[in-house]
């Protein structure tokens, strides 16, 4: 039987651990209980609306209650509910979601590898480097280079890479061989007076420095967001991408370009790679290539990196890694599907229109307000810096959570995030209307 609202948030808060919450908060206020969602919005089970301005989780870019997704799900759930892919094992519906994926990407690619998020696929990806540079016979070249404020995932090794001391304290972390450089945000990071351009020179010379410090043959990947995502909406400043890649390029560090977000045109380009122009090693996708219908991630490996892995394979043995949902053919005709619309429907088309309209409306909105320091995005991504002084640009303390009045809640009537005193985040889905970025 259903529950209502009142049940609903008692029994929640007697059975469910939430991730991401603050549980002293969750047992205090309960939870929003969601009921049901249709294209951009979404209801609760007291009936009240809200625009969805985060996509759900930065995944449900092609709206709620897509027919054409569900009856794929169904339809494959019907004639072969879940197959694996190892020892050589497969489903006709998972290779052909591998061919359509590798057209797509942003480079020549050699191989697709599935797992059931984004989380996962950077594990993967990290044993990937590692496993190639022990077949290259470089067994001290395992060092990862990531940013402060990236976000890469939240296991063991991803959560080291990602960025954020929230994610680091209390439960040991980083650990491994992983280094983290400055945070690619022009209005917090740079020294005063410099442009964007200079600011991007000076990250790319902290890079290098870093490299020759640790040694270029300890250092075997670098980890990119093309826009930082959970650690703030974050561009890169003119020129980033530029300035570094040649540097990767001189000492033979491997570019993982991080498209869990910014994957199947959010940027308004398929991939951010695209946007930024450039040629990643290994791509980590994920959320978007099932439109969150179905959990599914795939790790691009390109042909560098396949030829050594096939021609030292004898030699090796079995590849020994690998997820029970690697390869699952639900998830793959999920993404099948997926990718049927956002090719008939002009998806990223239609952001690369909307895009600037969303970032000049809003910078137009409210970019004079006292508490508004910067406005920042790309594409469908939009950030607002929230700042106790314009001048200055001094932050609200975090104890203050000012941005807890733009957060999901019935008076705004807008889903967006973030809990914190320092900034403010919306992720539209792609299928936004005008009208609907102006509503929110």
């Amino acid at each position: 039987m259903p529950l209502d609202q009142q049940s609903a948030a008692r029994a929640d808060r007697d059975s469910l651990f939430h991730p991401f919450t603050s549980v002293a908060d969750h047992l205090r206020d309960g939870p929003t209980v969601m009921a049901e969602g249709r294209g951009v919005r979404l209801k609760d089970l007291e009936g009240r609306e809200y625009l969805n301005g985060m996509a759900g989780l930065w995944c449900v870019n092609l709206g709620y209650g897509r027919r054409e997704i569900t009856e794929a799900i169904a339809g494959q759930s019907a004639k072969l509910s879940f197959f694996h892919a190892f020892n050589s094992m497969s489903s006709e519906v998972v290779i052909r979601c591998a061919q359509e994926l590798l057209a797509r990407a942003p480079v020549p690619m050699a191989r697709v590898f599935f797992g059931a998020s984004g989380s996962d696929a950077n594990e993967t990806q990290l044993k990937l480097i590692w496993y190639y540079n022990n077949l290259l016979g470089r067994p001290k070249k395992k060092k990862i280079i990531s940013r402060w404020n990236a976000y890469h995932g939240s296991g063991v090794m991803t959560a080291s890479l990602t960025g954020l001391p929230g994610m680091h304290t209390l439960f040991d972390l980083p650990m491994g061989p992983v280094l983290h450089v400055t945070c690619p945000h022009h209005y917090r990071k740079s020294p005063a007076g410099m442009s964007e351009r200079e600011f991007s020179r000076h990250l790319a010379r902290e890079l290098q420095e870093l490299i020759e410090r640790e040694g270029p043959d300890t250092i075997a990947a670098f980890f990119a967001e093309p826009v930082m995502g959970a650690g703030g909406l974050i561009p890169p400043p003119e020129g980033y991408f530029e300035a570094i890649v040649p540097i990767l390029r001189k000492y033979d560090v491997l570019l993982v370009v991080d498209e869990v977000i910014s994957g199947f045109g959010r940027l308004g380009t398929y991939w951010g790679s695209q946007r930024f122009k450039i040629e990643p090693d290994l791509l980590t996708s994920a959320k978007g290539v099932t439109s969150g219908y179905f959990p599914m991630s795939a790790c691009f490996v390109a042909p560098k990196i396949w030829q050594v892995i096939a021609a030292e394979s004898n030699r090796a043995g079995l590849f020994g890694h690998g997820y029970t949902y690697s390869a699952h053919p639900v998830g793959a005709a999920a993404a099948l599907a997926t990718l049927k619309i956002i090719d008939e429907e002009s998806v990223v088309a239609n952001v690369a229109k909307l895009g600037p309209v969303l970032q000049q409306e809003m910078r137009s909105a409210v970019a004079d307000h006292p508490w508004v320091g910067e406005v920042r995005g790309a594409g469908f991504m939009l950030g607002i810096e929230l700042v106790q002084d314009k001048v200055s640009g001094a932050p609200f303390p975090k104890e203050q959570l000012v941005g807890d009045g733009c957060c999901a809640s019935s008076s705004t009537g807008v889903s967006s995030r973030e809990r914190s005193a320092i900034r403010w985040c919306l992720r539209h889905p792609w299928c936004s209307s005008a009208r609907s970025l102006m509503r929110s």
